[in-house]
């Protein structure tokens, strides 16, 4: 109990004296999975979409595998990344191992199948509701997508949410793609596994409550500006 109460007291005084640490760690976790949030979403919507309206061979294979791929193990992934991006793999050459950009390549491998996977359950039964309008008026099935996904926006939004409360809670594969580098790729989640490896529980509780408030503020943010809770679809 007394961990968690100095936890909480360091957590007040980083946060109310404008730690440069603490600051320049915060930013640069929400840089990085703010970053992969936004590629991952715009390639998994309109997967998981384009899997619920279209009908092809392999297609129930394909979305087993997608769901799959929801459990992939975060350091089989870094070990994966890691081993590309080194200096004898195939893209060693760009240098991108042990920088933020490792680490976003990282996180979008990780949470695109579960954006995906989020969006093809929802898009299924908003599809079921505007097939037979959308197929009466001759739309193409990117129009379709694009239909779906615009009216769907708010269940999309939770997928994009959980994506991005995996991102910024991930450790594994960060931590070896991104080496936890002082000034360069230290985030809040590998800050915290270093703390606690020094004994210093008090600094890890507190970094560890600041991770918890910017992912609640986060999806604050998020459900105020998309107006959910002022248009009763909270």
């Amino acid at each position: 109990m007394n961990d968690i109460y100095e936890g909480l007291v360091s957590a007040f005084w980083l946060v109310v004296t404008l730690d440069q640490d603490l600051m320049q760690i915060s930013l640069r976790s929400l840089q990085v999975s703010l970053s992969a949030l936004v590629i991952a979403s715009v390639l998994a919507l309109p997967l998981g979409t384009f899997l619920a309206i279209r009908r092809f061979r392999y297609r129930r294979l394909t979305i087993s595998l997608l769901n799959a791929l929801m459990g992939l193990p975060p350091v089989v992934v870094g070990l994966i990344v890691y081993i590309l991006l080194s200096r004898s793999g195939p893209f060693g050459v760009f240098g991108l191992l042990f920088t933020p950009t490792a680490m976003i390549i990282a996180q979008v491998i990780i949470i695109t199948p579960l954006i995906a996977s989020i969006t093809h359950q929802a898009m299924r039964e908003l599809w079921a509701e505007y097939h037979d309008l959308l197929i009466s008026l001759n739309t193409s099935n990117w129009q379709r997508i694009k239909t779906l996904i615009w009216d769907g926006r708010r269940n999309l939004l939770t997928a994009s949410l959980a994506g991005f409360g995996r991102a910024i809670g991930e450790v594994g594969a960060i931590m070896i793609v991104g080496g936890n580098i002082d000034n360069a790729t230290r985030v809040l989640t590998t800050a915290i596994a270093l703390e606690t490896g020094k004994g210093d529980f008090a600094l890890a509780l507190a970094l560890g409550f600041v991770l918890i408030a910017l992912a609640i503020g986060i999806n604050i943010c998020i459900h105020w500006l998309s107006r959910t809770e002022r248009e009763g679809r909270w």
